[in-house]
């Protein structure tokens, strides 16, 4: 499986963010291009700073069997449930702006070096630097295809 702590797979993502333009329209869901954008950046803000958010009980029941699965599968499911602090709902985002801090995020990957079971995932719970690296790429690749690119 694919994941951001490899060159070229996040050369891969990055070149596809490239050729994302306000004009792509979503597959399936309700953003734009500029709010997918944004989501992703919080996305990748929440990893890099370990920021903490409140879990549900169902996740914290169910959330390490389901990311076991997640990571078994090629893609995530579309309209998967995002916690409300990643949903982006504003309008007038700057695509570039956004494109240019979501690159430096994922760029900054060979840089990471949390232990492993320090990042708590709102859902799934503590998460390995592998399995970190592998949802990354996962959550990304889901929403370029989402725009088609």
């Amino acid at each position: 499986m694919k994941t951001v702590f490899d060159d070229a797979s996040r050369r891969e993502l990055t070149g596809r963010l490239d050729k994302l333009t306000t004009e792509n329209r979503p597959l399936w869901g309700k953003m734009t291009a500029p709010q997918m954008v944004k989501h992703c950046r919080l996305w990748e803000e929440m990893i890099h700073e370990n920021k903490l958010f409140r879990r549900p009980l169902i996740g914290r029941l169910i959330g390490p069997m389901i990311l076991k699965k997640v990571l078994q599968s090629p893609e995530f499911r579309k309209n998967s449930p995002t916690i409300p602090a990643m949903l982006v709902t504003d309008t007038g985002i700057d695509l570039q702006d956004e494109r240019r801090r979501l690159v430096a995020l994922v760029d900054s990957y060979p840089r990471y070096n949390r232990p492993d079971n320090s990042f708590i995932h709102p859902f799934f719970g503590k998460m390995t630097r592998d399995q970190i690296g592998k949802m990354a790429y996962l959550h990304l690749d889901h929403h370029l295809k989402q725009f088609g690119v």
